[in-house]
């Protein structure tokens, strides 16, 4: 799912550019276009729902575009930041931000077409993965760099393969939504997510990731996990014995 911010404290600007970047082909079905007309409504639903890609104006009262971009950059660092301004001048400032564009105002669709496939292509590139958010930063983080994923009390944790964890403020079922659509990810338990391709082992009551954990295959589950895990690998059925 593509999530994309447009921040501009003029009503007719972020209902003009929202209309754009819905109408451009290459836009996914699922994505979310969400417009705020302040700086600080922005930082504040960015810390909570992440988007990514955001388009900030420059010029906004109480908190201008750059300030925002700087509050934004505070806490997530990979976010593709496009400055919409009525003037070049900005354009250096844009640089202290990491931006990855500014465009001029009035902005139009070619520009902004131009600007998306771009945008997209690097998205693509760099990012195969999922977005979480913890207790203090945003981390982008690989399908291929996740081990297993374990739901604890009310905490969800992301064990990494070069052995890193990463505590989530997310519920275990965001999850399985982001991970089970992929055949590379099981559920094998109702706490635990495990990546097929970093299993190391498994007999009927367990599967053993290559880190040495240990984790419980549920009996309910332990037919389904089976032909998932020999189909993902092999492409074809097995057997548990």
């Amino acid at each position: 799912m593509l999530k994309i911010a447009v921040c501009d404290d003029s009503h007719e600007d972020v209902i003009t550019i929202k209309k754009i970047i819905r109408s451009w082909n290459s836009l996914p079905e699922d994505s979310i276009v969400r417009t705020f007309e302040s700086g600080d409504s922005l930082v504040s639903a960015h810390s909570s729902e992440t988007f990514n890609f955001i388009f900030l104006d420059v010029v906004m009262p109480f908190i201008d575009g750059i300030e925002t971009a700087k509050e934004i950059r505070s806490f997530d660092k990979k976010v593709k930041i496009v400055f919409l301004t009525s003037s070049p001048e900005f354009a250096l400032d844009s640089y202290s931000v990491k931006a990855s564009n500014y465009l001029l105002k009035p902005v139009g669709k070619k520009a902004l077409f131009e600007c998306l496939e771009e945008l997209y292509s690097d998205f693509e590139e760099e990012f195969s993965g999922i977005t979480v958010k913890s207790f203090s930063s945003i981390y982008n983080i690989p399908f291929h760099s996740i081990e297993y994923i374990e739901a604890m009390n009310k905490r969800v944790l992301i064990f990494l393969f070069d052995g890193k964890t990463v505590e989530s403020t997310e519920p275990f079922y965001i999850f399985e939504e982001k991970l089970l659509p992929f055949p590379d990810f099981f559920k094998c338990h109702r706490s635990y997510i495990v990546n097929i391709h970093r299993i190391a082992s498994f007999n009927p009551k367990d599967i053993f990731m290559r880190s040495g954990k240990s984790i419980p295959l549920s009996r309910s589950c332990r037919k389904d996990f089976e032909e998932n895990y020999f189909e993902t690998l092999f492409g074809k059925a097995g057997d548990i014995k």
